[in-house]
């Protein structure tokens, strides 16, 4: 039998932690087949991002239609969508209803604190929630995308994704969720580490795959909790690079 499809528009990161590396790995380790649109190059590593070059919006395009007109997709996931002509693109996609299960990671800012989403394209997002499936921003980017739409609560955030809205905890490990109008709370534990580079990318990859194998949006959130807090805990104790290093997407074998 064929493995399910999942495909990633988001930016490349040179140290292998987040973005498309992180997604793919993940895909893999899901026994997902993993596919990619590449919306910018970035050079990165541990201790920030040093520069980012965005992919034109139309090679965006040629990127998306390779995968969509060759291979059966079941679900996408977006990260880093980079600037406003790339989030329309993906916005005329979803629409025309050519997204499965999307999943939106609306990416604006690096756990290192980078930049990385042109000012003033927060409103596009706004747009794109319409057609997500599920979408995972952390607290701060729901408070971005809040404060955008001069929305006063974030009740009508969730009111805009007429799927599930989860708001993602980096500081409490602790998930929200919104659903049909109502908020529940998924608990988690702190796990006392440097190693955190790239959990967002992973979470919304986790989602994205689990919805590609045809699970049920609640339950593909609750996996990828347990799924990033695993990754998490395997790298607590390693030392790569100087900063806030990678989790581990992959049992390690003995060499």
């Amino acid at each position: 039998m064929n493995p399910p499809v999942a495909l990633s528009v988001a930016g490349s990161d040179a140290s292998g932690g987040a973005g498309i590396a992180a997604d793919l790995t993940t895909f893999s380790a899901l026994g997902v087949h993993g596919t990619a649109a590449i919306t910018a190059v970035t050079a990165q590593n541990t201790v920030g991002v040093q520069g980012v070059h965005p992919v034109p919006a139309e090679f965006v395009a040629q990127q998306l239609d390779s995968v969509l007109d060759d291979i059966a997709v079941a679900a996408v996931k977006t990260g880093m969508l980079a600037n406003r002509d790339i989030i329309a693109v993906v916005g005329d996609y979803a629409a025309g209803g050519r997204l499965p299960n999307l999943v939106v990671d609306p990416v604006m800012v690096s756990s290192t604190g980078a930049r990385l989403l042109d000012t003033g394209a927060e409103a596009l997002y706004l747009e794109l929630l319409t057609h997500a499936t599920v979408a995972t921003p952390n607290a701060r980017e729901a408070m971005v995308l809040q404060e955008v739409a001069g929305l006063e609560a974030a009740d009508e955030l969730g009111r805009l994704c007429p799927g599930w809205l989860v708001v993602t905890g980096e500081v409490t490990a602790t998930e929200w969720i919104h659903h049909d109008g109502q908020w529940s709370e998924l608990p988690g534990e702190m796990i006392d580490t440097a190693n955190d580079h790239g959990t967002g990318c992973t979470f919304s990859a986790v989602v994205a795959a689990a919805l590609a194998a045809g699970k049920e949006p609640l339950d593909a959130i609750v996996g990828a909790k347990d799924f990033v807090r695993d990754c998490i805990a395997r790298s607590a104790e390693w030392d790569l690079g100087a900063g806030r290093g990678p989790v581990a997407h992959l049992m390690v074998p003995e060499l």
